[in-house]
Parts: structure tokens; sequence; C-alpha cells
């Protein structure tokens, strides 16, 4: 906790009177949708898919539409009593823990494990103290994080803004004003590659623009051309490249081992792709001729 006298507009005595004041209130609030969740569960239990009540000699009510009149009749959305009845049938009384809001019960209800993983709540990172906040339950299950910490919910979090090409573009173009970020983009093949490409197909709209009869052929057209011909090369040499060292790193290490039948036929099926691969490769050098043949494009898909 900071050590300020203040914290927003009041003192830091009164804001720990709010927090001690509303923290009984959430305690309320946890109680209140747990007891309408097992109202509802005991109007409507939980059946498995497919399974229906007793009969009772009366045409019963669907669940859905037992549960829409109760909302009605206490005042409260129908979609909050599915969610309490749900949370609720998850968490049986003895298993609630004071203290933890009903909304973190509700995000952890996903876990198998959950009535032991709710005893040990992480440490909260501004304090160090264990304790529970809806961040922390959403990290257990894997769910995106209201409040990003780490450099990897941090990333997650631009990806979830950028969805809109618009934006990804004038995110990225934004960060890689910034040299050190340049660097490290241009330390990634694929998205060296595609910036490369990307490039050389701009100069080729622009080269195309407004075509006039007659007009003598952009003097950077040649330029371009080749710089294509060229990072295409660069690619497929660093391909190469990469497989012989990978290969020259990982088979040393197999020295004394003994592989089963079944690891030998995966590694004979591998192979066979690999030269069949390095036979289209140099098929295509030679002459120019980039189609395969049916078989070959089977055996590269793993058929």
């Amino acid at each position: 906790m900071p050590t300020s006298t203040k914290v927003g507009s009041v003192s830091r005595a009164r804001y720990e009177e709010i927090i001690a004041e509303d923290r009984k209130l959430v305690e309320v609030d946890t109680k209140i949708q747990f007891r309408i969740g097992d109202h509802a569960l005991e109007i409507e239990p939980m059946r498995p898919h497919g399974g229906s009540s007793p009969a009772t000699g009366e045409e019963l009510l669907g669940v859905q539409e037992t549960l829409e009149l109760y909302a009605e009749d206490i005042g409260v959305p129908y979609n909050q009593v599915r969610l309490n009845r749900q949370t609720a049938s998850k968490w049986p009384a003895e298993y609630r823990i004071a203290g933890v809001s009903f909304e973190i019960h509700r995000i952890l209800e996903k876990l198998d494990d959950r009535f032991d993983r709710i005893q040990n709540p992480p440490q909260h990172p501004r304090d160090g103290v264990p304790r529970w906040t809806q961040d922390a339950a959403k990290r257990q299950v894997g769910w995106r994080v209201d409040n990003p910490q780490t450099p990897q919910e941090k990333v997650e979090a631009i990806h979830d803004l950028a969805v809109d090409d618009q934006v990804a573009a004038r995110v990225a173009t934004d960060c890689l004003r910034h040299p050190s970020v340049a660097f490290q983009a241009a330390g990634d093949d694929t998205a060296r590659h595609l910036f490369n490409k990307a490039q050389t197909d701009r100069w080729h709209q622009a080269d195309e623009a407004e075509p006039v009869p007659e007009r003598p052929e952009n003097r950077v057209a040649p330029l371009v051309r080749q710089l294509d011909r060229t990072i295409d090369f660069l690619d497929l040499i660093g391909a190469c490249h990469k497989f012989v060292a990978a290969t020259g790193r990982l088979v040393p290490q197999m020295r004394g081992r003994r592989l089963s039948e079944d690891e030998r036929e995966v590694i004979h099926r591998n192979v066979d792709r690999v030269r069949a691969t390095c036979e289209w490769i140099v098929t295509a050098v030679d002459s120019g001729h980039l189609d395969m043949d049916e078989e070959l494009a089977k055996l590269l898909r793993g058929e």
C-alpha cells in the first residue's frame, strides 16, 4: 500500500474506514447472491443434460420458464438468477469462503480443484498480502485480466484492442518508430519477410497507378523485381540453413538411445518428406517448374 497520507480526496484513515465498511457490504451481497442461487436450485435442481423432472400428475414448466417466473417475482433479471443458480450448484455451502466475493467464486467455479485452490489465494502484487482479486481469479482460469501486469498480459490486451486493421497498423507504425523495437522486430524472420514483401507491393502499386500509354518503364521497376527475387532466394537459403543447423544439433543427442519401432517409423516417414521436398527444390531451381504432382503433394501433407 502506498505511504501517502491521502488516497484520492480522503485521508488514509478515512479510506481504511471505507474499505472496512464496504468489505462488509460485499460479504452481505455475496450471501444474498448465494441465497438466491440456493433458492433457484431448490425450485429447479440442476439436471443431467437432457434430463427431466419426475412426473407429478401435471405438466411441469420448463426450467427457463420457471426461473423466469421466479426472477420476475423477486424483481431480479433472469440472467442473474441463472448465474446465481449455476454458481451455487458448484459451491456447496461448506466450501464457500467468507470474505471472498460471489464474483470470485463464480470465476473459480471452472476449476476442478476449486475447493482447494480457493483456500490458497495468491500474493497481491501491490503489498504481497495473499488475497483474492478478480484479476487473480481470472489468471487461475486463463481469462483476460482487467489490469494487465505481466508482459504477456499486456501483449494480449494490445491484441484485443488492435483487432481492427487500421488500429493495428497505427500501433505497429508508432511502435516501429522506436529504434529498439524496430531492431527486435527485424530479428523475426516472418515479420521481416512480410514487411519487405509489403514494401515491394506498395512499389508495384505506385508504379502501376494511372498508367500512361507508351510510358517508359519506371526505372526502379527492375530493381523491385530483383529485390523480390532476392528476398525469396534468401528466405529459401535461410530455411535450408535452419534445417541443417537443427539436424546437426539434434542428431548427435541421440547417441546411445535405442528408438522403438514406432519412433523409427515416424522418423523414416518424415525423412521421406524431407527428401521429397529437397528433390522438389532442386527440380524447381533447375527447370523453373514449380508444380508438384499429386503423390508429392500427399507426401508433403503427411498423407
